[in-house]
């Protein structure tokens, strides 16, 4: 390593620690059951629009909120990159990621979930939406993160607003499954990414995390995996104290 790469690795890692913390603190327990409480439609059918395109949810399929819709947003505006590359919706439920991601020439697009109804209903919806395209390569995938990728999977493009909620806001395990699985989940998705090798060169992940999780540890986890962080979007609401960040997030080999 050149002293200039050196100083370089340095000034990134200086920035990478400010940035988190910068980040606020976890919400109080109250707060998250505030901002988080229980929908009661979750077992039933439903619809959902988007781009005008039109969504049907089985029961126990997650219907999308508004952090899922900055994600949405930034495939469809092409802030987050997927044509021509491989990609992964990672937790992809009703399947809007992939409905954007085939529309606009993924190459490669994993639907994953570790529901398998939400896989099959990502299916129907990229069949009907999006069709068959000479140029992409439709996976739909049951998978407990990426348990159940190919070892061959490189991956220029993953996506993730995974259920790390920190507080339990039901006892029912299909909301816990959709919200409040902790913090565990995405240091489990880091540390597959690392050990099994599964970015690309020049691959990204974007991850979207709220203060109602516990932000700071997950950031710092990935950064401890070797994860550079930049924030793209941040959001807030009006009546409340919840901030969700959009990361965009680098792998840096040691040297």
């Amino acid at each position: 390593m050149t002293d200039r790469t050196a100083a370089g690795a340095a000034a990134s890692q200086d920035d990478a620690r400010a940035l988190l913390d910068s980040l606020p603190d976890t919400l109080p327990p109250d707060e998250i059951l505030a901002i988080n409480s229980s929908k009661s439609d979750i077992h039933t059918t439903r619809t959902y629009d988007y781009n005008g395109w039109a969504f049907t949810l089985p029961p126990g399929v997650f219907k999308p909120g508004d952090t899922s819709r900055i994600v949405h947003d930034r495939l469809l505006d092409g802030t987050i990159p997927v044509k021509g590359r491989s990609y992964a919706a990672m937790g992809v439920g009703l399947g809007v990621e992939a409905v954007i991601a085939g529309t606009l020439g993924a190459r490669e697009i994993y639907a994953a979930d570790v529901h398998p109804d939400s896989v099959a209903t990502a299916a129907e919806h990229y069949r009907r939406i999006v069709g068959d395209r000479p140029d992409t390569v439709f996976r739909p995938l049951a998978s407990n993160l990426f348990e159940e990728f190919p070892d061959s999977s490189r991956l220029d493009v993953i996506t993730f607003n995974p259920p790390a909620v920190s507080t339990r806001t039901s006892d029912d395990p299909t909301v816990v499954r959709n919200v409040c699985v902790g913090a565990e989940i995405v240091t489990r998705f880091f540390d597959q990414i690392v050990t099994r090798d599964l970015l690309a060169p020049e691959g990204e992940v974007y991850l979207i995390v709220s203060n109602t999780a516990e932000l700071k540890r997950i950031v710092g986890y990935g950064m401890d995996a070797g994860f550079r962080p930049e924030i793209l979007h941040r959001q807030t609401w009006e009546g409340d104290d919840c901030q969700a960040y959009l990361f965009k997030l680098i792998r840096h080999h040691a040297a």
